[in-house]
């Protein structure tokens, strides 16, 4: 199993790679992932706005975006694992970053626009 640190050595090498800064995501602080992310289905997307408050800023799901009130459910970023650990080595860009991941698939790109979303 890996320890804090080893994901936090993952998440900033994932950041060298693209050339982005990292900004932690905090154990304690939550995402916002949508429940078809726990259903294993592919491919998953993510993407990070300004964290507020106690919040990352990081959205994740799977397949097809939903505009609906209920789409996205609270999660601290400590229990990541338990819906696809996969997803915490990309925790650590900062804001204005997306991925979009599946079997044997990376894309990972900087949107400005995000930037301007809240």
């Amino acid at each position: 199993m890996m320890t804090n640190a080893d994901s936090i050595q993952e998440q900033m090498q994932m950041c060298q790679k693209y050339c982005a800064d990292y900004v932690p995501s905090e154990l304690h602080h939550k995402i916002g992932i949508a429940w078809n992310v726990k259903e294993k289905l592919q491919p998953i997307h993510g993407m990070r706005i300004q964290p507020v408050g106690d919040t990352t800023g990081w959205y994740i799901w799977a397949e097809k975006y939903s505009d609906a009130d209920d789409f996205f459910v609270p999660l601290h970023v400590t229990h990541i694992d338990e819906w696809d650990p996969k997803i915490k080595k990309y925790l650590g860009l900062a804001p204005g970053w997306r991925f979009v991941i599946a079997e044997d698939y990376e894309d990972v790109w900087f949107d400005e626009q995000l930037l301007n979303r809240s």
